[in-house]
Order: C-alpha cells, then sequence, then structure tokens
C-alpha cells in the first residue's frame, strides 16, 4: 500500500490506532519499571519463572505496539499488519491482567484495563478499516 492507498501518516484512520499504539506500549513499560523498582511484584519472589514470561510477553507487547505504530506513521508497508497483531497481543494482555486484578479484589486496575480494552478494539476497528 502506498500513500495514494490511504497508508499516509495523515490518515485520520492511521493516526488514532498509532497514538493509541504508542501511548499504550509506552505506559506498559513505565508501570512494569515501576512496580518491579518499587518492589510491588510479589511474583519476583513467588513465582519468578512465571514472571519472567510474563514479563517477556508484556515488553514484546509494549515493543510491537510502539514500533508498528511508527511504522505505519511513517507508511511503512509492514507497519499496519504488525499493528494488528500488536493490538491482538494488547487484548489479550488486558483480559489476563484484568484476571489477576479482580482476583486480587484492585477493581481500580479493573477498570483502567477495561477502558484500554475498549480503546484498543477501536484501534483494530480503525486499522482494518484503513486497510479495506
Amino acid at each position: 500500500m502506498n500513500h495514494a492507498a490511504g497508508q499516509s501518516g495523515g490518515d485520520k484512520g492511521v493516526r488514532f490506532p498509532s497514538w493509541i499504539a504508542i501511548l499504550v506500549g509506552a505506559a506498559m513499560l513505565l508501570e512494569w519499571a515501576v512496580f518491579l523498582l518499587s518492589g510491588s511484584v510479589p511474583e519476583a519472589r513467588s513465582e519468578p519463572i512465571a514472571l519472567s514470561f510474563h514479563l517477556a510477553g508484556e515488553l514484546i507487547t509494549a515493543l510491537l505496539l510502539i514500533v508498528s505504530a511508527i511504522a505505519v506513521l511513517r507508511a511503512k508497508r509492514w507497519g499496519r499488519p504488525l499493528q494488528l497483531l500488536s493490538l491482538g497481543m494488547l487484548v489479550y494482555t488486558l483480559i489476563v491482567s484484568s484476571g489477576y486484578f479482580a482476583q486480587r479484589g484492585e477493581m481500580a486496575f479493573v477498570v483502567m484495563f477495561g477502558i484500554i480494552f475498549l480503546l484498543a478494539c477501536s484501534a483494530i476497528v480503525a486499522v482494518v478499516k484503513a486497510s479495506l
């Protein structure tokens, strides 16, 4: 796809999901840095292997969100497929993370993840529509 076919970074259907992806990806990195540096991740001691795998998935998701968004904004042909993949990864992690915090009774996180879930689903729809 090229600029004439709607791949331009100026296209609203491209900008919305890209900025959502950049903001959420950066927030994920920041959130994990704060949690880990503050020592507020009990699984670091109780389940270090499981946490390592979980962190790898979260880190890959965050980085792919950011990389794919930049690629889409720069009209790279591979940007949209990668953005759909990363947004799908985000939806999965939002569902899993919501369950974790719901189990702990931390409903503020569940609500926050629910809002981000709706934004992510809207971003997926925007990417698909822009690709048609």
